[in-house]
């Protein structure tokens, strides 16, 4: 499947090292303001080569709008968006063509579909996300028209991780201040919100590259200002559909939502929130189920988390075969990130974004 969601439907094309990747919106509701800057500065978030931190591929990750944009708002039609690859050395994969690469999905494609592109992974590498980021790009600025802020950070690094005590003044904060607040973490790069965690993050990103080697993590997102009543019971569930959302994403082996299994060694008299009332509202007095219960939003921030598995491309040898079966040892030379959480941030923020407006827009067929 190529494409994603059921109201605000997203289509994205292109492979790592073809001549461009690309992204349809269909469903976006007409006279929406949105620039061409405000989708770029998305994108640089995404792009390669910004610290020692990421693989130092050269893309510009540089956005054309083709169609669905006039005059600086939506028409109501297809928004197409393209993203050229400018930076290519198609060469570096050459020795790699008969060999599995341990951690990629270059024996699954070609099981399969009967043979793959082994250029940089062909769709199945991280450059497709790009795309993503920049329908995540519009879906952000509608949300935030309605007061809604999505929040992403790194909250374990290798074996470095934060104490939950370390991050409670997340737990209800206004939506403009996580607007801020995500401003100041994207310019730590770690993208971590706790500086002396921060630091160390990066000291064992850095120290596991030398080894020629890469490091895992966990990121978590939050979502403020969702009203409650977001998402359709049963098979629609809203973190169902986040989960989806989330798992889609090549690096992500595991999706948790609030105190997630945390859960498993809790009381319910423990785990349950119970509700009160605050200037005349009903809401939840905690948010142990994630701002999400019966599949349904309740008026608490969004909570969840995702683990990222270590960068698969790494220059220590490891053993494989080669399609003939033959053993093999590999080495993986070339551009490629120690640590993938740090760029899959924006990623899983876009995902969120997209299963949110796209639950906005269902919202609207059941009530008004």
């Amino acid at each position: 499947m190529n494409s994603f969601g059921r109201f605000f439907r997203v289509t994205t094309w292109g492979e790592s090292h073809g001549p461009a990747i690309g992204v349809v919106i269909d469903g976006c509701p007409a006279g929406i303001s949105i620039e061409k800057e405000y989708i770029q500065k998305e994108l640089i978030m995404r792009r390669p080569g910004q610290t020692d931190l990421t693989s130092p591929r050269g893309e510009l990750d540089e956005v054309d709008i083709l169609s669905g944009i006039f005059e600086g708002r939506t028409t109501g039609t297809p928004i197409s968006m393209v993203i050229r690859n400018m930076d290519v050395k198609s060469k570096d994969y050459s020795n790699l063509k008969d060999v599995y690469r341990p951690g990629h999905a270059d024996f699954t494609y070609e099981r399969k579909y009967g043979f793959r592109d082994y250029r940089g992974s062909g769709r199945s590498s991280g450059r497709e996300t790009a795309s993503r980021v920049a329908a995540g790009a519009i879906a952000r600025r509608i949300l935030e028209e309605l007061g809604i802020v999505t929040l992403g950070y790194a909250v374990k690094i290798g074996e470095v991780d934060i104490a939950e005590e370390e991050i409670n003044f997340l737990d209800d904060i206004p939506a403009q201040q996580a607007k801020e607040l995500r401003r100041e973490i994207y310019n730590v790069p770690a993208r971590c919100p706790v500086p002396e965690k921060a630091k160390a993050m990066e000291q064992a990103i850095r120290e596991a590259s030398s080894q020629k080697d890469s490091l895992g993590g966990i990121i978590e997102i939050r979502s403020y200002g969702v009203k409650a009543g977001l998402g359709d019971p049963v098979f629609g569930k809203l973190d169902a559909l986040l989960a989806y959302a989330i798992v889609s994403v090549g690096a992500v082996k595991g999706v948790e939502v609030g105190a997630g299994f945390k859960l498993a060694g809790m009381r319910g008299s423990q785990a349950n929130d119970s509700f009160h009332t605050v200037k005349g509202e009903i809401q939840p007095s905690s948010n142990r189920a994630g701002g999400i219960l019966g599949g349904i939003s309740t008026g608490m921030p969004i909570v969840l988390r995702a683990v990222i598995k270590p960068t698969p491309s790494i220059e220590k040898e490891q053993l494989t075969v080669d399609r003939h079966g033959n053993r093999v040892k590999l080495s993986v030379t070339g551009r490629h990130d120690p640590c993938i959480v740090i760029r899959v941030i924006p990623v899983l923020e876009s995902m969120v974004n997209l299963v949110l407006m796209d639950s906005l827009l269902a919202q609207k067929t059941v009530r008004f």
